[in-house]
Parts: structure tokens; C-alpha cells; sequence
């Protein structure tokens, strides 16, 4: 929305009352048990990911056990949606795309630590923790590297502490869909036993809300400024 328009966080509350008119009683229910449920203590970077059907599969899940953010590094390889994997999951997340030229680890590892994430580089070589041991007393960040050469020197190099999945084959890494599968679902089960306040802020559900709702509905940008209108002229 333009500025101009009117739109602004304060006014989130009295724009869900309004759309909410435009879907039905139980899609909106949906709507706000599905976001009782979704977190940003966890979050998802993925580096270069070249085979886009594992990193849709990794959106899938992280829709699936209530991970709101994804952040995807986009340095040689650009990444799409897969709709025949990701079953309309992308919808529902906020895909967070760092292409610029340049080095985009750096910058989206950089902004992770900015927002207080501590930075965990998922990897079979390294021995520091597992999903069972891993620390959640700080928001944490994933981050997946790609299916054959993993994660970057940088990536590694700036990342805070190290997570693997104990295996006892002969085959040394899983598929990154897998790895994220089980390690996604270990550890939000574990933050939803923890008593630690893992959950969305109101101001971040009802935004959130607003996103939701706009996808739902048919033309809804002409409805946000038929809203703002009648807000202005006091018909709301």
C-alpha cells in the first residue's frame, strides 16, 4: 500500500474486521488457529539451493510445523516455487529473497544477526550439537547449504555453532529436504515443551492476518482502498 493511502500498522485490527467479510466464518477461523501456531524464534536460511523441488519441499514443512520465515540466498543459483511440491505452502510464508549482486551470505547471514538470530550451520562434519541438544534459549536460525557441496566456507565461517543429524550408515548426508524435515519437526516439537515464548507477537499475527486475508480474496487491493477510503470520509 501507498502511504498515501492511509495504511499503517495501527490500523490492522479495524482492516481484518473488514476483509474477514469477504471469507467465510471457517476459512477465517483456520486463519487464526493456524497462527496461534506459527513462530519467528525459528527461522530458515537457505544457501543456493539449485534443485527447487527440495528447497519447495523444505517450505512445505516449514509451513507444516509453523515456521513463519524463509530466507533464501540467491548467489549462482536463483530459486522458484515448485508448485507440484510446494502445494501452495509459499502462500502462507514470507519468502525473504537476498539476489543482489554481490555476496548475498553475507548480507542475509549479516541481517539474521541483526535481528538477534544466533546463526546454527546445519552439517554432517562438525560435532557441536544435535536436534535434541541444541540450544533454544536464543532465536536460531537454520541454515541449509546446497545437496552436494553443502554450506559455504563463509556461511561456516560466520556461523555461531553447528548442528547434525547422528547417523549410522554408510551414506554421510541426507537429502536437504529430509535434514530439514527432521531436524524442523524436532525442534519446534521441543520449543512447544519448553515454556519459552516462541510464539508470534500480536502486531506480527495480525499483520500476518492482513497478508493472509489479501491472499484469500479476490481483487483486495481494490477493497484495502475502499477501506481507507470510507475510513477517511468516516464511513468506517
Amino acid at each position: 500500500m501507498n502511504p498515501a493511502d492511509g495504511f499503517n500498522a495501527s490500523t490492522h485490527p479495524e482492516l481484518i474486521e473488514y476483509l474477514r467479510n469477504f471469507v467465510t466464518a471457517e476459512r477465517f477461523n483456520k486463519f487464526r488457529e493456524v497462527l496461534l501456531q506459527r513462530t519467528r524464534h525459528l527461522t530458515i536460511a537457505l544457501e543456493d539451493i539449485y534443485q527447487s523441488h527440495n528447497a519447495s519441499a523444505v517450505l512445505r514443512t516449514c509451513d507444516c510445523f509453523g515456521i513463519q520465515d524463509i530466507h533464501i540466498i540467491e548467489n549462482r543459483n536463483k530459486y522458484e516455487v515448485n508448485p507440484d511440491v510446494a502445494l501452495g505452502s509459499s502462500k502462507w510464508l514470507n519468502l525473504v529473497h537476498y539476489d543482489n549482486p554481490g555476496d548475498n551470505t553475507t548480507a542475509c547471514l549479516n541481517a539474521l544477526k541483526q535481528k538477534g538470530y544466533r546463526l546454527v550451520a546445519t552439517t554432517p562434519h562438525k560435532n557441536d550439537f544435535t536436534p535434541e541438544t541444541l540450544p533454544l534459549d536464543q532465536k536460531t536460525a537454520l541454515i541449509f547449504g546446497t545437496e552436494l557441496a553443502g554450506l559455504s566456507p563463509c556461511a561456516l565461517e560466520m556461523a555461531d555453532d553447528f548442528v547434525k543429524i547422528p547417523m549410522v550408515g554408510f551414506t554421510e548426508s541426507l537429502n536437504i529436504s529430509v535434514s530439514a524435515a527432521i531436524l524442523i519437526q524436532s525442534i519446534t516439537g521441543r520449543l512447544r515443551n519448553s515454556g519459552m515464548r516462541w510464539q508470534l507477537t500480536p502486531a506480527e499475527q495480525s499483520e500476518i492476518m492482513v497478508a493472509w486475508l489479501k491472499n484469500s480474496i479476490k481483487r483486495s487491493e481494490e477493497l484495502v482502498r475502499e477501506f481507507y477510503k470510507k475510513k477517511r470520509t468516516g464511513n468506517i
